[in-house]
């Protein structure tokens, strides 16, 4: 997490994507050590609630303003209804990801998104990919998978991002095999793939290709 965490060009085009969609209660489950309940910190909420089981990963986590709470626990533990619900790099962690996509609809207002950003392509799974716990990558398809048994979801899109970071996936895949990134590897990918990615290349390709995968539902009301 430390070090994704200064990739600015990459939190920047991906959080731009999912801005609109922060309003009302936000649910963000994942919250880790808080590098991404900082970085929206600034949108047009009403509250955020930073959900996260592992309470060693939150022990330094300092909360933006006081219309924030950290609660320790997992998303079936949690009562109430969100106008949003985040899942950015979290729902390839957990084993039932469907359920996951289940529970998260029932905690959302008639209107409320659900959105899920994650890593893509199974073909790419990595010793990182292990490393850091992740079950799956996920595909366009199977990421409509886990949301197709919810029919109260309705999908508003689901797109790849990053194509020129795709071919810096492939590359460990087949070639280093690493199971960690070095931080010179980050920072050549965010400052010089990224910004390739989401200004040249991502719009030609209409979000066909990536090494993430963006999905966005909404509760029909």
């Amino acid at each position: 997490m430390e070090l994704f965490r200064q990739a600015r060009n990459w939190k920047s085009y991906w959080s731009a994507k999912v801005w609109p969609y922060l309003r009302g209660d936000v649910l963000e489950v994942g919250a880790g050590i808080g590098a991404n309940t900082e970085l929206l910190a600034g949108a047009g909420y009403e509250s955020w609630t930073a959900l996260e089981p592992d309470g060693e990963l939150t022990r330094g986590l300092r909360l933006p303003s006081a219309k924030h709470q950290l609660v320790n626990a997992t998303i079936r533990e949690v009562t109430g209804r969100f106008d949003a619900i985040l899942y950015i790099d979290v729902l390839e962690h957990i084993e039932d990801d469907a359920g996951e996509v289940r529970q998260a609809a029932e905690r959302l207002k008639p209107g409320g998104a659900l959105i899920v950003l994650s890593p893509a392509h199974q073909s790419l799974y990595s010793p990182f990919d292990a490393a850091i716990g992740h079950f799956r990558r996920y595909s366009r398809a199977t990421l409509r998978a886990a949301a197709a048994g919810t029919a109260e979801l309705e999908e508003v899109r689901v797109e790849y991002l990053d194509a020129v970071g795709l071919i810096a996936s492939a590359a460990n895949r087949v070639l280093l095999e690493q199971r960690m990134p070095t931080a010179g590897q980050i920072g050549v990918w965010d400052r010089w793939m990224v910004p390739v990615s989401r200004w040249a290349v991502d719009p030609l390709t209409f979000g066909a290709v990536g090494k993430s995968v963006l999905g966005i539902w909404r509760r029909r009301g």
